[in-house]
This record gives C-alpha cells, structure tokens and sequence, in this order.
C-alpha cells in the first residue's frame, strides 16, 4: 500500500468523525503542516506518524514486511 492510499483511509476516517485537521494535529501530535501535506498525497510517513494518527483517529496500524529473495 502506497503513502497516498493510506492518507486516504486516514483523510476518509477523520471526515468520518467530524474531525478537523486542525483538532486531529491537536490530538495526535502530528504538525499540522505535515498532515495536510500527507492528505494531499506528498510526502512520506513514518511508521511513527502513522502510529499517532491510528491512535487519535481509532485505526490499527500494521506493517507487513515480505521478502522477495535478494535479486528481486
């Protein structure tokens, strides 16, 4: 899953709660700045960010880490 797809999911769930960006910074200690960045498709989370925003907005976090051999 790509940044921007997961800023969507994030972007559909704070609308989904009536959530300003302005209150969802507040409450996740996310810069403003950075998260209407992240909503419009730029940028690059950290899991670290991500965490933040899935803990304020209720979302569980998971990370999938797949090896596809070294010459892949």
């Amino acid at each position: 899953m790509h940044s921007k797809e997961i800023f969507n999911i994030v972007k559909a769930r704070r609308e989904s709660l009536n959530v300003t960006q302005e209150t969802l910074a507040q409450l996740s200690g996310v810069a403003l700045r950075t998260l209407k960045q992240f909503e419009s498709g730029k940028g690059n989370p950290t899991l670290q960010t991500l965490q933040k925003l899935g803990d304020a907005l209720g979302l569980e976090v998971t990370v999938i880490i797949k090896n596809r051999g070294i010459n892949s």
